[in-house]
């Protein structure tokens, strides 16, 4: 160490180390200039020069003990105590208390009656029980309510490349690859409970009254939104079972403002055949009522285009 030069100097240079240290040193050395070997009064002997003790093996109190060492025990107790507040928070969102049936089933249907038209992507996943394979799609929807009881609507399926569209009175099956697309009247597709599975998007506001509703076996999802199991009232040759993922949020809000929040709260739904198969639907990046034109529900067949139409 250069002449002059003190360790409490150099520590006060050190941009890193805290100024706890920088005071605890500065002690340290006019201690030792005073000739005190670092033993405590009435501890019965004296240590040599050199080897004063900073940590805790005199006594085992904080008295003697560094200011790093004293940090390190501060910032440890500090952490236990941030992850007992962790673990409270959690379990007090986990005893959140549940809302009942009746109320996640008016969310729904309210929050529904509110929705004027909506646009989405979607996901789609069917499996085949029988064949043990999944086909696995997805695209756009959009839905505009018409002034009559039924919906228009349209399915712009990416993968396979597909189009279902409805203008509230034809439907249109577009298969551009096949060349083809197949034509028939709304009420035929909704017939004898055969287009049960789409009625929930478009009539949705009617669940309790379609519908024998009750939570799924497992009421609610990993994220904690509410599962419901739809049994069609009048059977349908389509459909066993419709599964509704409604978003927690959405319910926990009406329930504390009385009135829906969103109008359209699905997450995701599951459609179950007679034979074991489903159609499983995740909706995301849902934008509702933001006006939409009546244009986009009409299809115009295009030049060599075959049409089948469906004839009763």
């Amino acid at each position: 160490m250069k002449r002059g030069c003190t360790i409490t100097g150099c520590v006060a240079k050190c941009p890193v180390i805290p100024k706890q240290v920088e005071v605890k040193v500065e002690v340290k050395e006019r201690l030792t200039k005073a000739g005190w070997d670092g033993s405590r009064s009435g501890s019965g002997g004296s240590r040599p020069r050199g080897e004063f003790r900073w940590d805790n093996q005199a006594d085992g109190g904080d008295r003697q003990r560094s200011p790093l060492q004293l940090f390190k025990g501060k910032t440890m107790k500090l952490a236990r105590i941030f992850t007992v507040c962790v673990a409270l928070i959690a379990l007090g969102a986990t005893l959140c208390p549940a809302a009942d049936l009746p109320q996640v089933v008016r969310t729904l249907e309210q929050g529904y009656g509110t929705l004027n038209d909506m646009q989405a992507d979607f996901t789609q996943k069917s499996t085949l029980a029988a064949m043990k394979r999944e086909e696995k799609g997805g695209g756009e929807m959009f839905i505009k309510k018409g002034s009559g009881k039924d919906a228009m609507f349209r399915f712009n399926y990416s993968k396979p490349k597909q189009q279902i569209i409805s203008n509230g009175k034809k439907v249109w099956y577009y298969l551009p690859e096949q060349k083809q697309v197949m034509v028939m009247e709304l009420s035929q597709l909704f017939e004898g409970g055969n287009g049960v599975a789409l009625n929930y998007l478009t009539g949705m506001g009617h669940v309790s009254k379609d519908f024998n509703v009750a939570f799924a076996a497992e009421p609610r999802d990993k994220k904690g939104n509410y599962v419901l199991e739809l049994t069609p009232k009048k059977k349908s040759p389509a459909m066993a079972k419709l599964q509704l993922c409604v978003e927690a949020d959405a319910v926990e809000q009406f329930v504390s403002k009385g009135q829906p929040s969103k109008p359209f709260p699905i997450v995701s739904s599951t459609v179950f055949d007679h034979v074991g198969n489903s159609t499983r639907i995740e909706f995301s990046n849902v934008r509702t009522n933001r006006g939409m034109e009546s244009g986009k529900f009409s299809f115009k067949v295009p030049a060599g285009v075959e049409v089948v139409k469906n004839r009763q």
